[in-house]
């Protein structure tokens, strides 16, 4: 399938999705304190969900090498990089780094949006870590702009992540948004300036900086869901759903009280 240019009465549709989504995500950082577990995060956001009327766009997610996705979550900790699947088991400790991941649909269309959370009390590293992601994530999207390319937007993520002595994972990448949660192109946090896919009007795209303190390599857990870092290195993860529009980007999933922007 190639790419599927939006309407403006379906960017407006996918900007509905992204706004719950994003509310959403805000009420799970509010509940990410210390002794809380991953899987109550997963059952509150399950709650959020059906109070919205909307669907999951993770629970029972199959692409061709992964088990079906068990959770409406992917909860990440320290060194895991994304996709990390909730547990009971996993409590949240004070100076953890909690990467949620979240994605709803509403009338056929996913909002997808991502966020790592300081638990108490973080170390001024792990902090910068997430400054330095976070900061990414609109530099490359200051660069998704009609008439440029996807290499435009990977090339500012990898230079401002590496000028900062950070890494950018190179196995999993942003991706188009609509009626399928993960729709071409691929948005690779990483690239040279005028290579790739041109971007035009009515393409929706989640750039998703993915960022590591060590190496950029990554390995997949026995869960066949959860990547870590290679090295063992923290890792933090932001992501926004973009619209490309004649007169510049449009973040999809803002909110003022989760992002302060």
């Amino acid at each position: 399938m190639g790419i599927i240019l939006k309407t403006a009465e379906q960017i407006e549709t996918i900007k509905k999705s992204g706004r719950a989504a994003t509310e959403i995500l805000q009420r799970l950082g509010e509940a990410s304190k210390p002794g809380v577990s991953t899987g109550e995060l997963d059952e509150l956001a399950r709650q959020w969900i059906k109070k919205y009327g909307g669907i999951s766009s993770f629970l029972g997610y199959r692409p061709t090498y992964h088990p079906p996705y068990p959770a409406t979550i992917c909860a990440s900790i320290n060194d895991e990089v994304v996709h990390g699947v909730p547990s009971r088991r996993r409590f949240l400790k004070e100076g953890d780094i909690i990467g949620i991941d979240f994605a709803i649909i509403l009338n056929g269309y996913h909002g997808d949006t991502a966020f790592t959370f300081p638990i108490g009390q973080i170390s001024s590293q792990a902090q910068r870590l997430l400054d330095i992601t976070r900061e990414s994530l609109y530099l490359g999207i200051a660069e998704a702009k009609a008439g440029n390319r996807i290499g435009d937007v990977g090339h500012a993520v990898q230079h401002f992540v590496e000028t900062h002595g950070y890494s950018t994972v190179r196995d999993l990448c942003g991706h188009g948004v609509g009626r399928q949660l993960w729709e071409e192109p691929q948005v690779p946090n990483y690239g040279r300036p005028g290579l790739g896919q041109r971007l035009k009007p009515g393409m929706v795209i989640a750039i998703e900086p993915m960022v590591c303190i060590g190496t950029h390599e990554v390995r997949v857990r026995d869960d066949q869901w959860t990547t870590v870092t290679a090295d063992g290195k923290w890792s933090a993860h932001f992501e926004h759903t973009v619209a490309i529009l004649s007169d510049g980007p449009e973040i999809l999933t803002a909110n003022f009280e989760l992002w302060g922007r």
